[in-house]
């Protein structure tokens, strides 16, 4: 059987390494130096394991420039593109996924075409009929960028936005690749599986509001954060995970999420989805205040990811804590090795580390990491999780 995969991030090469394993997959990329990076066995992610998978195992992988290349004789079509919000629709922009759509349709329409990007709810029935196609299924993804392989290989769950024959074919592939035993599936019609993906990140979005709220409150009060949030979290309706302060949430899907429910609950006020965006707003105030208060000369941002192993750098919190600082005057200067302009918004960008933490006499930093300990007394962070581990 041979799989197509149409995307090059996160989710598209873990999804190809997954079911390379067992399964000829194809890779259609856009990029040529990204396509022959991958047929080197090579990737651009920072996910230590995809990359070590990529290298060592004995993958039925490649990857091409060529829809025909990629489509013709697929049984299954993986879309794993980006979409994005649109401010003035205030909808996901779904151009890409579209666009992929019709070259199937046009190249092998006996495919099945598995939707594994972020798209709003009732997309792919609406999408059914505006190609006129009865072979398209939502399976919806759940990967942390960085550990995107290990979220493969041992998924919570796989679900898949219809109950039929072919949906099972496509999750038993899942199941196959995977190195986790009896793992929950769920087949559902596919509003409601593109529901489930955009509730559960709303979810997450609304956990990190709660602790970062909590963070504020216990630090305005010279409390003892890690012990609140660990006599919290006892509780098992609670649980010991996702509970690690921050700057906020930012980055790809948890805003734009929140703007799609926003945007769809037109009879149902979405009052808990606003609360959450205000909560979040206030946090990065928080934050930067506080940063403030510490009258630094020059801040130093470290990272402008999201998290350590991300290539994420679209609307980071610590992005939003810059742009505070820089409005009341402070001097900001960046590190960030993913960058290879010399300036980010009106900051020059540092490749030098040394000089960089030289230059700073105080380094913000989301998620700190061991080259940052010979200046730990300089580090601004809200990261608690060597404490609360």
């Amino acid at each position: 059987m041979k799989i197509a995969i149409v995307g090059t991030g996160h989710v598209g090469l873990a999804h190809a390494a997954l079911l390379a394993q067992h399964r000829t997959v194809v890779v259609l990329g856009r990029e040529p130096a990204l396509v022959e990076q991958i047929n080197l066995r090579q990737t651009p992610t920072e996910d230590a394991q995809l990359r070590h998978h990529l290298a060592t195992q004995p993958l039925k992988l490649r990857a091409t420039l060529s829809p025909a290349d990629a489509y013709l004789d697929a049984a299954f079509v993986v879309i794993a593109l980006p979409t994005h919000h649109d401010p003035h629709t205030h909808q996901f922009n779904t151009c890409e996924v579209d666009e992929a759509i019709r070259a199937v349709i046009a190249i092998n329409p006996q495919a099945v075409v598995v939707i594994k990007s972020n798209v709003p709810v009732g997309f792919t029935a609406q999408a059914s009929a505006t190609h006129g196609t009865q072979n398209l299924l939502f399976s919806p993804e759940f990967l942390r960028e960085g550990h995107a392989l290990q979220d493969s290989l041992y998924p919570s769950r796989i679900v898949v936005g219809e109950n039929t024959e072919r949906a099972r074919a496509f999750a038993a592939l899942l199941q196959a690749g995977a190195a986790k035993p009896n793992i929950p599936t769920l087949f559902t019609g596919p509003s409601e599986a593109e529901a489930i993906k955009l509730f559960a990140n709303t979810y997450l979005a609304m956990r990190v509001a709660f602790f970062n709220e909590l963070d504020s409150y216990t630090a305005s009060r010279n409390l003892a954060t890690a012990d609140v949030i660990g006599g919290v979290c006892l509780d098992p309706r609670v649980g010991p995970h996702y509970n690690n302060p921050g700057f906020g949430y930012g980055g790809y899907s948890l805003p734009k999420d929140e703007k799609q429910i926003r945007a769809n609950q037109t009879r149902v006020p979405p009052t808990l989805v606003q609360s959450i965006v205000s909560a979040n707003t206030a946090r990065k105030d928080h934050v930067a205040a506080d940063i403030l208060l510490r009258a630094p000369q020059t801040v130093g941002i470290y990272r402008l990811v999201m998290e350590p192993g991300s290539t994420n750098l679209a609307a980071s919190s610590v992005q939003a804590i810059m742009k505070r600082l820089k409005a009341e005057g402070v001097r900001v200067i960046v590190f960030e090795p993913l960058l290879t302009e010399e300036h980010f918004f009106h900051s020059p960008v540092l490749t030098s580390l040394s000089e960089f933490k030289q230059q700073a006499d105080l380094i913000v930093a989301n998620r700190p990491t061991p080259e940052l300990q010979d200046v730990v007394h300089k580090v601004y962070t809200r990261n608690l999780q060597p404490a609360l581990n």
